[in-house]
């Protein structure tokens, strides 16, 4: 089942998708629950999420870190495309 919009948590952000379409990535951190939620947008419905337990976020910050330093010179600099769409207080 889709779920219409929510509001970003206290402590999130969201990122539009190079591709354009209305679609979004969501990041929420859910200190009481353990996990950083990852949610794919489209509009406003979310279409699919992924709960990461804390323990494991390093990991995928290193592994994007890492992958990122072999990424071309041009992509140094984030398109304005990529930036993060809103990010509130605490947020990744």
């Amino acid at each position: 089942m889709r779920r219409v919009h929510q509001p970003l948590p206290s402590a999130g952000a969201a990122y539009l998708d190079a591709r354009g379409d209305g679609r979004a990535l969501r990041v929420s951190w859910h200190a009481e629950a353990e996990v950083v939620v990852l949610s794919l947008w489209r509009d406003n419905v979310c279409t699919g999420s992924f709960q990461l337990a804390l323990e494991d976020v390093p990991g995928l910050v290193d592994l994007l870190a890492a992958r990122y330093g072999d990424a071309p010179d041009e992509w140094a600099v984030y398109p304005p495309d990529t930036e993060p769409i809103r990010q509130v207080r605490g947020g990744a």
